[in-house]
């Protein structure tokens, strides 16, 4: 596909469609009350139309996006929905609620769950730790009660943080190289950064939210049989399965942020093994074939059930990928009609401090076209010829820059951010209360993030 084309309208006009684009699939989707697999498809058509995307690439165009974003997406929401639905009907699910809530306390289950959530998303990424979390998250709302946003929204955001802000994700390292910075720094103030952030968006906010909105948990991955609930399976087992995925995929980021570093050699073949093993759709596949093993052909349950089951555990998802996959479309228009590349344009030469013009640059981005990563490393690229002539920049500093840019990539996901599809969804929102809650948890996240880095920044 070829999108090397100079947009037919302004940077005003470009901004105007694509405000116009939003509005109008809200309005689809919340008035109308049609669907929004639907309603994305059509005003992602009618979008590329408006901003003069020519017509041979109009639909290579959607298609492209859709693809991308169900190739990223779709594997790794299968693969752990039937990780879940195993771990849910087999009781392995209740088992482990039950140690957490031992741990920390019935009144903390959103702190334990939220724990768990900051400790598996530190080597893997936001949409497959969601999904392997999931069932926890359910079993323990339907034991406690109340609304599943109580418990859904502090983990869902603790995923986030580690993404956004914690190397080795892809969107923190690649902005590293870009700016040249310190990628042990940007780790350690990472941390720093994402822990309070986490705190304030998605535990002191979450729970509020999920205590005003109650919600009844989704049916998406099933319950336990009896036989199962009255024979669960020993603890190691399901931390063995939860841990697994962690530590291949830990092995693969791990590898890469070494490569960037210059620690290890990137084209050496040990490396390039672990890090195909360490792919989170490969790693997920073992998992998921130790799960059946462990769960089912080795406690002697019949292989008819266990087909039925897989079988069964993506019935549920299948509207989500796709929702999700047209959210990526509508992104991807956006990109292709120059709307991103045009507002950072427009906004560099504002004569702002570079860690501001980037918090802003980078957040214009994710309003534009709805991707965090693809927001951070462009931001990242538009200023480094900044800061490439700022020679007394430390290597705090440099740190404290990165992540002032992952702060403005997060900023107000809705309807265009793949994301904003995948939580709303799995939690039973719908978009409106996926924009009370979601969207206002990662603007939240991004003033919270930013104004720690500017911190860091002035202290350093």
């Amino acid at each position: 596909m070829n999108t090397d084309f100079t947009p037919a309208l302004p940077t005003g006009g470009l901004l105007l469609v694509s405000l116009l684009a939003v509005a109008l699939l809200l309005f689809l989707i919340m008035k109308v009350r049609l669907h929004a697999f639907l309603a994305l498809v059509l005003v992602s058509l009618l979008t590329a139309v408006a901003t003069g995307i020519p017509a041979g690439e109009v639909v290579p165009t959607m298609t492209e996006g859709f693809g991308s974003t169900l190739g990223s997406v779709a594997l790794l929401v299968g693969l752990g929905a039937v990780l879940g639905r195993l771990l849910e009907i087999s009781g392995g699910a209740q088992v482990l609620a039950d140690r957490l809530l031992r741990l920390f306390g019935e009144n903390r289950a959103p702190l334990a769950l939220s724990v768990a959530s900051l400790l598996f998303g530190f080597p893997i990424f936001f949409d497959a730790g969601l999904v392997v979390m999931l069932p926890v998250i359910f079993t323990v709302a339907r034991r406690l009660g109340g609304s599943v946003l109580l418990y859904g929204l502090p983990a869902a955001t603790a995923f986030s943080v580690m993404h956004i802000f914690v190397p080795p994700h892809p969107g923190p390292v690649a902005a590293t190289g870009f700016l040249g910075a310190d990628i042990g720094l940007v780790l350690l103030f990472g941390l720093v950064i994402a822990i309070p952030t986490w705190y304030v968006a998605g535990y002191l906010y979450g729970r509020i939210m999920g205590r005003r909105l109650v919600l009844p948990v989704p049916d998406i991955l099933g319950t336990a049989s009896e036989e199962d609930e009255a024979d669960p399976p020993a603890l190691w087992t399901i931390l063995l399965l939860l841990l697994l995925p962690l530590v291949l995929i830990f092995a693969n980021t791990g590898l890469d942020a070494l490569g960037v570093a210059g620690v290890v050699d990137p084209e050496a073949g040990w490396v390039l093994a672990v890090r195909t093993v360490g792919q989170t759709p490969v790693a997920l596949l073992i998992t998921v074939l130790l799960a059946i093993y462990l769960l089912r052909v080795r406690r002697r349950r019949p292989g008819r059930e266990t087909e039925s089951i897989v079988d069964s555990s993506f019935g549920p998802i299948c509207s989500i990928i796709l929702i999700t996959g047209a959210g990526g479309m509508f992104g991807a228009v956006l990109r292709a009609s120059g709307t991103g590349d045009a507002l950072a344009e427009s906004l560099e030469g504002l004569g702002m401090p570079v860690i501001l013009a980037g918090f802003v640059i980078a957040s214009a981005l994710r309003l534009a076209q709805g991707s965090a990563t693809v927001a951070l490393t462009t931001a990242a690229s538009v200023v480094q010829p900044v800061v490439d002539t700022m020679t007394d920049l430390s290597s705090v500093q440099l740190a404290a820059l990165v992540l002032a840019l992952a702060a403005g990539s997060v900023i107000a996901s809705h309807v265009n951010d793949s994301g904003f599809w995948l939580v709303g969804r799995f939690l039973g929102m719908d978009v409106k209360t996926t924009l009370k809650t979601w969207t206002v948890i990662q603007t939240l996240m991004a003033f919270t993030g930013f104004g720690l880095a500017s911190v860091i920044y002035l202290v350093g």
